[in-house]
C-alpha cells in the first residue's frame, strides 16, 4: 500500500490496478480495511477504527484515493466534491488518437445497474447525468495514444464511456470496445493529480503520481 500523503484528518493513497476501493461480491481485500488496519496499528487504536472513503476508483484502474480519518472532516471533503472544488487529472492511454487533439466532451449518461455500465443517452432521458470532460493530447506512443483528462464532473465510468463514445477505447478496456485487454487485467486508466484546499488547515493540497511502473506505461 503506498500512502503518498497523511496527517489527522487525511489519508491519500496511490492505488494499484487490480485493488479494490472497497469490500464487493468477490470479498477481496480493499483498501478500505487496508488503511483501517494501518491505523489500528500505527496508532495502536483500541475498537473500530473510523474511516471514510472520499473518492472510489474502478478495481482496474490505478491512482489517488482519498480517506478522510473523521466523521466531521468527510462531510467537509464530501461538499469540496458536490461544489467541484477537487481539481482531478487522468492519464489515459487510447487505441485511436482523438480529434481534435484538444476538446471537451459534453454528454448524457445513463447507468445499467445489471451490467455495471453506463451509456450516452440523450438529454432528456429519465435518470441521465450530464458528464464533462476536458481532453489533451500529450503524446503518440507506438500504436496508441497518451491523453491527460481534466474531470469537469464524476459519473459512473465516466472517462471511459465518453471516450468510447468517440471510437478512443482505453487500452485493454475490453468492457466498453478494446480490442483486446491487459495482460494484468488493468485498464490504462491512472488518477494521476489531485488539487483541493484543505477542509481544515485550509492550506492548498496538490498530490502528482506516477502510473504504475510497467511496459505498457513506460512506451
Amino acid at each position: 500500500m503506498n500512502i503518498v500523503y497523511e496527517d489527522n484528518h487525511l489519508i491519500i493513497v496511490n492505488k494499484l490496478p487490480g485493488e479494490l476501493s472497497q469490500s464487493d461480491y468477490t470479498k477481496d481485500s480493499s483498501l478500505v480495511e487496508k488503511v483501517k488496519k494501518y491505523i489500528k496499528i500505527k496508532y495502536k487504536k483500541k475498537g473500530n477504527v473510523y474511516l471514510g472513503l472520499v473518492n472510489r476508483l474502478d478495481r482496474p484502474t490505478s491512482g489517488l484515493v482519498i480517506f478522510c480519518k473523521t466523521s466531521k472532516s468527510l462531510i467537509r471533503m464530501n461538499k469540496l466534491i458536490k461544489e467541484r472544488k477537487i481539481k482531478k487529472i487522468y492519464y489515459a492511454i487510447t487505441e485511436k488518437l482523438p480529434e481534435p487533439k484538444k476538446g471537451t466532451l459534453i454528454n448524457f449518461l445513463k447507468k445499467n445497474q445489471i451490467k455495471n455500465k453506463s451509456f450516452v443517452v440523450k438529454k432528456n432521458e429519465l435518470k441521465s447525468k450530464k458528464a464533462i470532460l476536458h481532453y489533451t493530447l500529450i503524446k503518440s506512443l507506438k500504436n496508441y495514444y497518451l491523453l491527460k483528462i481534466i474531470l469537469e464532473t464524476g459519473r459512473h465510468h465516466q472517462i471511459r464511456c465518453q471516450l468510447a463514445n468517440i471510437g478512443c477505447n482505453i487500452m485493454g478496456d475490453v468492457k466498453y470496445g478494446a480490442k483486446r485487454s491487459n495482460k494484468d487485467k488493468s485498464i490504462c486508466l491512472h488518477a494521476k493529480k489531485i488539487e483541493f484546499i484543505h477542509p481544515t488547515t485550509k492550506l492548498k493540497i496538490s498530490i502528482d503520481t506516477n502510473p504504475p511502473e510497467n511496459n505498457i506505461w513506460s512506451n
